[in-house]
C-alpha cells in the first residue's frame, strides 16, 4: 500500500512482545515439519505407517494454529478493525491532523485533513508544512513550529486570517483565528511529528466579548461619582479611576507604566495614616478616615473621606488594597464630627484611642510616625522599652478606672531611633471602656535640655576664664617676654641658661592651660584660615609619632580629593594631639592610632546626628584607637570640664573640653563612638568650604620654607599699656630691633602724648582693658580727630568681646597676652605693611 495515499501506513510498529512469540510459533513449526518429514522417509509407501506419520503433521499444525490465534500472532481481520478504530479517533477530534515521519513524508491523516488539502487543490497527501508554504501569513508561524519540533519540543502558536484570503481554512465573509500546533510522537523506535490545526474564531469571540465587557466594568468605575483606587504591598499604586485622577489633577496617560505610589499619590502624612495597620493573619482591615489631599498643579487642598480595605493572608502580608474617596460634600454636610476629625489627622502630636486590652483602635499620623510599631491594631505596650511596659499598663489601668482625669507617663519607644515621648492618658466616658491618649515626642527636647546644661557649664567655666584670663595673661605676658629678653643675651652654655628656659617653658604651659579653659568656654580668639587636612595632618605626623610613644602605631590615611575646610589650623593640630594623647593614654599596652579622613555628602549626613547636625556637606576627621574604650555609663560626660578617669595628677579634665570648645567654636560636630574591650572613635565633622562660592581665589600651596624676614625698624611707636612689667618688656624689645617707642599708661595720657608730638607716630600698641579710657574709646576719639594711624590691640581677654563694640571701624589688629618676643615684632612688621 502506498504510504503517500489514503489509507496511509499507521506507522505503529509491532509491539516487542508479539515479536517473540510469532518466532516462536515459526521455530515450532519448523521442528513439527522436520520430525514429520523424517519420519516419512523412513518408512515405505507401502508402509501404512506413513499415514500416521501424515496424520500426526496435520495435527501438528492445527495445534501451532490455535496457539498462534491464542497469542496474538495470528488475528483475523485485526488489520481492518485497527484501521478503523484509528481513523475513528482521528475524526472524532474534529480539526484537521496530520502525522509525519522525521524525514517530513505525512504518513497519516485524518478526514478533516484529507478536505483540507483538497480544498487546497493539492493532488495528494502533503504534510502541513507544504500545504501552507504559498500562504505569506503562514510563513513565519510554521517556520517556528518546525524548528521546535525539530528540537523535539511542542509548540502552539495563534494567528488571524482575513477574510477572503486563498488559503484553505479561510472564510469568505469573516476573519477566522486558527491555532497551530506540532509535536513530537514516539512510536515504538520511530519518531513522528504531529501536526494538528484549530479554528479558535469562537473561543477568540467570547474572550473579546470578555474583554469589552471588562471594559465597559472598568468605564463605569472609571467614571463614577467616587474616587477609587488599589495599592500594593509594596505601597504601588496600580490602578486609579479617572474621577480621582480629576480631583487630584492627575493625567491617566502619565500614569501609566509609571511608579505611582501612595505618598505621591495621598501625600506622605496621609499616606503613612492609610497604611498604619497592624498585620492581622486571615484577617482584613476596613477603615474611614478624614483627610485633605492637595491637587498638585494648582496646590488647593480639597476634604475627602477615604474607606480603606486590606486583606491579609495567613502569614500576615497584605494583600492589594482597595480604597473609596469620597469628597466630603458628596459624603454629607460639613457637620462638627468629620471637621474635628481632619484636624486630629492634622495635629502636630499624636492622638489615639486605645481600648481596654491596650490594643490602638485609631491613631492619627503623628502618633503612627512615632514607631514602627505604633499601628492600629497593635497593643502600644509592644512599642515600649520593655521594663517600662508594666509602668505604661498600669497609666492606662488607672486613667480607665477614672483615678485622675489624666494620667501622663514617661516611656522610651523602640523600633528605629529609640524616641521619648510623654503619653498622656484620659478616659473618654464612663460607659466606653476605652481610653484617649496624646503622645508628645521629646526627644529634642531632651537633646536641648542636654545642650542647655551644657552650654550653662560652657556660660560657667566661660565667665570664670574670663575673669582670670586678664589678670592671669598680664602676669604671663612679662616673665614670658623678659625670659626670651634674657635668652636673647645668653648662650645655651651658660650656666642660667636651663633655668631660664624651664622658666619660660612652664609659663607657656600657664598660658596654654588659659587657652584651654577659653576653647572649652568658646572664647577664645580663633584665626580661621582655608587649610586642607590633607596637608595639614601630614605635618602633624612626626609631632603625633613622638607623643603616641613606640608602642602605639600610627596610620594616616586620606580620601582622594578631600574638601577644604575653614578653621584655626592651630587649634585643630591642638584637637588632634589632645585626642592622641588620650588614645595614647587608653592603650597601655600598646595598640594603634588610626587618623583617617573623607568626604561625607547631603544625604549621608542626614544619618549621623539628625537632631544635633544639620544635612550638609562636611569633610569627616577620624581618629580612631585600639584601647579599652570608654564604658556607656560615662560616656556623656566625657566632654565636662575637669572630669577625667585618670589618676590624681595625672589630667586636669579639659583634653576633651578643650576639643569640644574648639570644634564647635570653628562650626562642626563632634561624636564619640566607643565599645569596652575593643575601642573608641572620634569622628570630627567640619563643614565643607568652597572658595569659589564665596568669591575667593583657590587656596594656594604654601611654599616649602619660608623666606626670611626683616623685624628691625625706624619707625615711631606709641604703646599704651595700664600694666607696668607688660609695657616695660614691649618697650625693650621693640627698641632692641631698632623703632622709636613712647610709652602712655592709660587712655588718657596717650591724646596728651599725640597732642604733644609733632611728628606723630605710625603705630599705636594698645591694651583693650584700661581704667577710665579703654582701647576701643581711644581708637573712636582718634579716629573722630582725623587720626588714622594703625592700631594693635593687645588683651588678656579674648578678641571677640570688643570688636563688636568697633563695628565700622578699620585699620585695627589684634593680638591676645600672653605673647613672646617674637610674636610681638612679627605682629608689629605685619601691621607696619598691611
Amino acid at each position: 500500500m502506498d504510504e503517500t495515499n489514503p489509507p496511509a501506513d499507521s506507522g505503529l510498529a509491532e509491539p516487542a512482545g508479539g515479536r517473540g512469540r510469532a518466532l516462536l510459533v515459526l521455530a515450532l513449526a519448523a521442528l513439527v515439519a522436520v520430525t514429520v518429514v523424517y519420519g516419512l522417509r523412513q518408512a515405505p509407501p507401502e508402509d501404512p505407517r506413513w499415514l500416521l506419520w501424515a496424520g500426526a503433521a496435520l495435527a501438528g499444525l492445527g495445534l501451532l494454529a490455535l496457539y498462534a490465534l491464542l497469542a496474538g500472532v495470528l488475528r483475523p481481520g485485526s488489520g481492518k478493525s485497527e484501521r478503523q478504530f484509528l481513523d475513528g479517533l482521528a475524526s472524532a477530534v474534529g480539526h484537521p491532523l496530520v502525522v509525519t515521519a522525521a524525514d517530513g513524508r505525512a504518513l497519516y491523516a485524518n478526514a478533516a485533513y484529507h478536505a483540507l488539502v483538497k480544498r487546497a487543490g493539492a493532488g495528494r497527501l502533503v504534510p502541513m508544512d507544504v500545504l501552507f508554504t504559498p500562504y505569506a501569513e503562514f510563513a513565519g508561524p510554521i517556520y517556528q513550529l518546525a524548528q521546535a519540533v525539530a528540537a523535539g519540543r511542542r509548540e502552539t502558536r495563534e494567528l488571524r486570517v482575513a477574510e477572503g484570503s486563498a488559503a484553505p481554512c479561510a472564510d469568505p465573509v469573516r476573519p477566522v483565528w486558527i491555532r497551530l500546533s506540532a509535536a513530537p510522537m514516539q512510536v515504538g523506535h520511530r519518531t513522528l511529528r504531529l501536526w494538528e490545526l484549530e479554528d479558535i474564531s469562537g473561543e477568540r469571540a467570547r474572550q473579546e466579548q470578555s474583554f469589552a465587557r471588562l471594559q465597559f466594568i472598568i468605564t463605569y468605575l472609571d467614571n463614577a461619582p467616587v474616587g477609587f483606587f488599589s495599592t500594593l504591598a509594596d505601597g504601588r499604586v496600580d490602578y486609579v479611576n479617572a474621577t480621582l485622577a480629576q480631583w487630584l489633577g492627575m493625567d491617566l496617560s502619565d500614569l501609566e507604566g509609571a511608579r505611582l505610589t501612595l505618598d505621591r499619590l495621598l501625600g506622605p502624612a496621609a499616606a503613612r495614616l492609610v497604611s498604619g495597620v497592624a498585620p492581622k493573619p486571615r484577617g482584613a482591615a476596613t477603615e474611614s478616615f478624614g483627610i485633605d489631599l492637595r491637587n498638585p498643579g494648582t496646590g488647593k487642598l480639597f476634604p475627602a473621606q477615604i474607606i480603606h480595605h486590606v486583606d491579609f493572608d495567613a502569614e500576615g502580608r497584605a494583600s492589594p488594597a482597595r480604597t473609596i474617596v469620597v469628597p466630603r460634600q458628596l459624603a454629607g454636610a460639613e457637620t462638627s464630627a468629620p471637621r474635628l476629625a481632619r484636624f486630629v489627622n492634622n495635629a502636630p502630636i499624636g492622638i489615639a484611642e486605645i481600648d481596654k486590652d491596650g490594643t490602638i483602635r485609631t491613631a492619627n499620623t503623628a502618633f503612627i510616625d512615632l514607631s514602627p510599631k505604633l499601628r492600629r491594631g497593635a497593643m502600644i505596650a509592644a512599642a515600649v522599652a520593655a521594663p517600662e511596659r508594666e509602668a505604661l499598663t498600669q497609666a492606662l489601668a488607672a486613667a480607665l478606672a477614672g483615678e485622675a482625669s489624666q494620667r501622663q507617663f514617661e516611656a522610651t519607644l523602640e523600633g528605629g531611633n529609640p524616641r521619648s515621648v510623654l503619653f498622656t492618658f484620659t478616659r473618654l466616658s464612663e460607659d466606653d471602656h476605652a481610653a484617649v491618649v496624646f503622645a508628645v515626642d521629646k526627644t529634642e527636647n531632651k537633646s536641648l535640655a542636654v545642650q542647655l546644661a551644657q552650654s550653662q557649664k560652657l556660660m560657667a567655666v566661660g565667665q570664670l576664664a574670663s575673669g582670670i584670663a586678664h589678670d592671669f595673661n598680664n602676669v604671663l605676658t612679662p616673665i614670658i617676654g623678659f625670659a626670651d629678653l634674657l635668652l636673647a643675651k645668653m648662650r645655651p652654655t651658660d650656666p642660667a641658661f636651663a633655668d631660664v628656659m624651664n622658666i619660660k617653658q612652664n609659663a607657656n604651659r600657664a598660658a596654654n592651660l588659659v587657652r584651654q579653659l577659653l576653647a572649652f568656654s568658646r572664647k577664645q580668639t580663633l584665626q580661621p584660615k582655608v587649610h586642607a587636612l590633607t596637608e595639614a595632618l601630614s605635618d602633624l605626623g612626626n609631632l603625633l609619632g613622638r607623643v603616641l610613644g613606640e608602642k602605639v602605631g600610627l596610620k594616616i590615611a586620606h580620601e582622594r580629593d578631600l574638601g577644604l575646610v575653614m578653621v584655626d589650623i592651630h587649634q585643630f593640630e591642638q584637637v588632634i594631639i589632645n585626642l592622641a594623647v588620650n588614645a595614647r593614654d587608653a592603650m597601655p599596652n600598646g595598640g594603634t592610632l588610626t587618623v583617617r579622613t573623607y568626604n561625607l555628602g547631603v544625604d549621608a549626613s542626614r544619618a549621623v546626628m539628625p537632631s544635633l547636625m544639620p544635612p550638609g556637606e562636611y569633610v569627616v576627621c577620624e581618629v580612631e584607637d585600639t584601647g579599652t574604650g570608654i564604658p556607656k555609663e560615662i560616656r556623656d560626660k566625657i566632654w565636662e570640664p575637669f572630669f577625667s578617669t585618670k589618676d590624681v595628677g595625672k589630667g586636669t579634665g579639659l583634653g576633651l573640653s578643650t576639643v569640644y570648645g574648639i570644634v564647635k567654636q570653628t562650626g562642626g560636630f563632634i561624636f564619640c563612638d566607643s565599645e569596652v574591650g575593643k575601642g573608641t572613635v572620634f569622628r570630627i565633622y567640619l563643614p565643607r568650604y568652597y572658595p569659589q562660592r564665596a568669591g575667593e581665589a583657590p587656596v594656594e600651596e604654601k611654599p616649602a620654607e619660608p623666606p626670611k624676614r626683616d623685624y628691625t625698624g625706624k619707625e615711631r611707636i606709641l604703646l599704651v599699656e595700664d600694666e607696668d612689667a607688660v609695657r616695660a618688656f614691649a618697650l625693650r624689645a621693640l627698641a632692641s630691633r631698632g623703632y622709636t617707642v613712647v610709652e602712655a599708661n592709660s587712655g588718657e595720657a596717650a591724646i596728651e602724648k599725640i597732642d604733644a608730638d609733632a611728628k606723630g607716630f605710625d603705630l599705636i600698641i594698645s591694651d583693650v582693658v584700661m581704667p577710665e579710657m579703654d582701647g576701643p574709646t581711644l581708637l573712636r576719639e582718634l579716629r573722630k580727630r582725623g587720626i588714622a594711624t594703625k592700631f594693635v590691640f593687645v588683651s588678656g581677654y579674648p578678641g571677640e568681646q570688643f570688636e563688636q563694640d568697633l563695628e565700622g571701624q578699620t585699620g585695627f589688629s589684634f593680638m591676645p597676652k600672653p605673647f613672646s618676643l617674637k610674636q610681638l615684632v612679627e605682629k608689629v612688621k605685619e601691621a607696619m605693611e598691611s
